[in-house]
């Protein structure tokens, strides 16, 4: 059995990690929602980003491909406030190379729950 890490950073496999929300479960709060949202980034996976976006602030595309040339290295949380049962922010960075320079991405996150599932709002960037 060829066992892949998830690229999320919670040191299991991506089959029983970020794998299960990509192919539907959802996912059991905004900390699980935003890694998979990163795991997705690193695999391109454009159509899971967009569903998991809530609609009242999600562009009609991310144009991944474009990003080909940023590779994700990793995703540090900082930090995770429920603010109320439907409602949560996730501070986190992201390490990543484009162009053979290195960056991170530092950003609090903003969550909603509507009908049981956990959708991205919006963020700002730290």
């Amino acid at each position: 059995m060829n066992i892949i890490p998830c690229p999320c950073g919670t040191a299991r496999d991506y089959a029983g990690c970020c794998g299960t929300l990509h192919a539907g479960t959802p996912a059991a709060d905004a900390e699980a929602l935003m890694r998979s949202r990163y795991s997705a980034y690193v695999r391109g996976l454009e159509s899971y980003l967009l569903a998991t976006w809530h609609p009242s602030t999600r562009p009609m595309t991310l144009g991944l491909p474009a990003m080909s040339k940023t590779k994700w290295l990793r995703l540090q949380v900082k930090a995770r406030r429920d603010i109320d049962l439907d409602h949560a922010e996730v501070d986190f960075i992201a390490k990543f190379i484009e162009g053979g320079r290195h960056g991170q991405l530092a950003e609090r996150s903003r969550f909603v729950r509507e009908n049981g599932r956990w959708y991205y709002v919006d963020g700002d960037v730290t």
